[in-house]
């Protein structure tokens, strides 16, 4: 019985980290439709208004921005967010470089695809990525055959 109480209070947790995170990027996400509906607004002032029209345009605009901003800070600050336990922190590999196995464990391997102009990998090769990197490696003994620096930073 005290197992299962445990396990219910586990699971009841697990399910709400994920509450609170969406519920974080939902208030950025109403925050920016606001600021774009309160910059209509500051357009049709300036086109239809007077100048108190404006003024108040202006300051709403100005106060969206702020919600926005603050919004964004506390996502930023949130400790979630923040991962401190990768095994390994980015380093530049050269050909011939060793690595160990954790690098180049099937987590980091994506599967192959012609979109990314480079030709299939051969027999005991692989891609790895490591950040924006694309390696081909050896997987017998984890030498790095080919490197390509910042594959990945165009798909952003």
């Amino acid at each position: 019985m005290k197992k299962m109480k445990f396990l219910t209070a586990g699971l009841i947790a697990a399910m709400m980290v994920p509450a609170v995170a969406q519920a974080q990027t939902r208030e950025i996400r109403n925050d920016r439709k606001e600021l774009r509906e309160d910059q209509r607004d500051l357009r049709h002032a300036q086109r239809y208004g007077d100048r108190d029209d404006v003024r108040d345009a202006r300051r709403d605009v100005r106060d969206a921005r702020k919600d926005l901003r603050d919004s964004q800070r506390d996502w930023r600050r949130d400790t979630r967010y923040q991962n401190y336990r990768a095994p390994f922190r980015y380093q530049q590999f050269g050909i011939g470089a060793t690595l160990r196995p954790n690098y180049y464990a099937p987590a980091y391997r994506p599967s192959w695809d012609s979109r990314w102009g480079v030709p299939r990998a051969g027999r005991n090769l692989t891609y790895v990525r490591h950040y924006n990197d694309l390696l081909l490696v050896n997987e017998r003994n984890g030498r790095v055959v080919k490197v390509y620096r910042n594959h990945f930073n165009w798909r952003r």
